[in-house]
């Protein structure tokens, strides 16, 4: 089965729903799938993949950063500058929506 593993500072958000999205650099997630959400090496349970939508950074908005679990715009850009190091406004990441389900 395919995970989503995610920060241990992200358990919360996810177990509640507050965390709906997830920006990736590379996916290979596709709309429909079931995969298992990781969290500090915990399991969260499932989610099925809603959607997968390519954005230029550019192109990402406080909408954006709020469903992924972020204040804002700039909060998000701040904590995936973090992880992924540079990023440029041409620089294409996924937006994956998920939905918590039971298995």
């Amino acid at each position: 089965m395919k995970q989503l593993n995610f920060k241990k500072e992200f358990k919360d958000a996810l177990q509640r729903g507050r965390k709906i999205t997830t920006i990736r650099m590379r996916t290979n997630l596709k709309p429909r799938d079931i995969v298992e959400i990781i969290a500090g090496k915990e399991s969260c349970g499932y989610a099925l993949i809603k959607s997968v939508v390519r954005k230029k950074i550019s192109e990402i908005n406080d909408n954006d950063a709020r469903r992924d679990g972020f204040r804002n715009r700039k909060a998000l850009l701040k904590a995936l500058r973090k992880i992924y190091g540079k990023i440029t406004p041409e620089t294409h990441v996924y937006i994956i929506r998920f939905e918590k389900v039971r298995r």
